[in-house]
């Protein structure tokens, strides 16, 4: 009984609809598939923040627990899957821009706190040796 309009509704775009050749029921992704979704596509939206720091010689490293409240996070705003990239942006925007700027970084530690708090991350550096 499902028509295209409802799925437009339910927020899918006229694009992905077209390509459906029938109309099939969809689930609600759970927080599960969320985290998998962050974390397992070759593409995977972790991986490409990684890259990302990766390019200013910085590890970004993201706990499990900040990963499990990426997900929650989206759960509660009903933003799905397409909501985990503005969570993550939200969270990572100052950071990323401070950064080319900053010397010494070696590691960049995402935690739960960061996410839900919006509290700086945990910055690493690396030491300098002086010489003698």
């Amino acid at each position: 009984m499902v028509q295209p309009e409802d799925l437009m509704k339910f927020g899918m775009i006229p694009e992905f609809i077209g390509r459906l050749p029938v109309i099939a029921t969809l689930n609600e992704l759970n927080e599960n598939s969320l985290i998998r979704i962050l974390k397992e596509p070759r593409n995977a939206l972790i991986k490409q923040f990684k890259k990302l720091f990766d390019m200013e010689g910085v590890n970004l490293r993201i706990t499990d627990s900040a990963v499990a409240a990426i997900a929650r996070e989206a759960l509660k705003r009903k933003s799905g899957a397409r909501g985990l990239r503005a969570i993550i942006e939200n969270c990572l925007i100052d950071i990323m821009y401070e950064l080319p700027s900053m010397e010494d970084v070696r590691e960049c530690v995402i935690g739960e706190e960061v996410i839900l708090n919006h509290e700086s991350p945990i910055l690493l550096y690396e030491q300098n040796k002086m010489s003698a």
